[in-house]
C-alpha cells in the first residue's frame, strides 16, 4: 500500500481525459480508482493503460451476483494483477468465499457496506431495516468472516472498525475538504477526518477531477494530509 493514501476516482468513458487527468495528479496521490464507467468503456484494456502511469490500481466494480458469476469475473480479471478490486457484501458470505478463491491473494477485495449516498432513510426504502451503522457492522463482520481484506464504508465508521479489525484495508469514498459541495453524498467527511480516524485509502474524486486545475488541488489535498 502506498504512504500516500489519496486515490483519485477517475471516473470517465474519455480515454484521453483519463490519461491526462492521472498524469497531472501521479505526483500529488498514491493510486486511481477506476469506476464502472470508465471499465465499461474501456475494459481490460483501458485499465492497463491506466496502470502505465506506474500508480496502483483499484478497480471499483462492486460486484453483485451469485457465487459462481462473480468467482468467475474475478478469474477474468486475475490477469490485470490490480491492487484493488470490489464487491458488494450484500452477496453473502459464500459468494465472497467464492471471489476470494478465484483471484491471485496479491489482488486485495474489498467488501462495500452501504453506499456513502445512503442514510437511514434509503435503507428503510429498499426494506432495510437496520440503521446504517448496524448493517455496516453486519456487513464488515461478514467481508472479514469470508477472508476478504476489507471494506468501503463512510468515513463516519472507519474507527470502529478499524479498531475491529485492525489489518483491514478500509477505502472511504465520499470525502470533501472543508467547505467542499457534498452533490449527491450524504455520509461526507474530510481526507484528514478519515485519515485520523484509520483510513487506509481515501478516495476523493470531484473535489479532484472538476477542479480547474486538478494538479493543484490534489496537492492541496494532500497538503492537509
Amino acid at each position: 500500500m502506498s504512504a500516500n493514501r489519496i486515490y483519485v476516482a477517475i471516473d470517465t468513458s474519455d480515454l484521453a481525459a483519463a490519461g491526462a487527468l492521472a498524469r497531472a495528479v501521479v505526483p500529488h496521490v498514491g493510486g486511481l480508482k477506476l469506476g464502472l464507467q470508465f471499465f465499461m468503456a474501456h475494459g481490460p484494456d483501458g485499465v492497463r493503460r491506466m496502470q502505465g502511469y506506474g500508480l496502483p490500481i483499484f478497480l471499483d466494480i462492486k460486484l453483485h451476483d451469485i457465487g459462481n458469476t462473480v468467482a468467475g469475473a474475478m478469474a477474468s480479471l486475475a490477469p490485470l494483477k490490480v491492487a484493488i478490486v470490489n464487491l458488494h457484501a450484500t452477496i453473502g458470505l459464500k459468494a465472497m468465499q467464492a471471489a476470494r478463491a478465484a483471484i491471485d491473494p496479491a489482488t486485495a477485495i474489498i467488501a462495500v457496506t452501504v453506499l456513502t449516498s445512503f442514510d437511514d432513510a434509503d435503507l428503510s426504502a429498499i426494506g432495510t431495516s437496520a440503521r446504517v451503522t448496524d448493517q455496516v457492522t453486519r456487513l464488515t463482520g461478514m467481508a472479514h468472516a469470508s477472508g476478504l481484506q476489507g471494506i468501503v464504508c463512510s468515513g463516519a465508521e472507519v474507527a470502529q472498525h478499524r479498531a475491529a479489525w485492525p489489518e483491514a484495508i478500509i477505502a472511504v469514498p465520499g470525502l470533501r475538504p472543508d467547505g467542499g459541495e457534498r452533490g449527491d453524498q450524504k455520509r461526507v467527511m474530510t481526507p484528514r477526518a478519515a485519515r485520523d480516524a484509520g483510513a487506509s485509502i481515501l478516495v476523493v474524486g470531484r473535489p479532484i477531477t472538476d477542479a480547474a486545475d486538478p494538479a493543484a488541488a490534489a496537492a492541496a489535498i494532500a497538503a492537509t494530509l
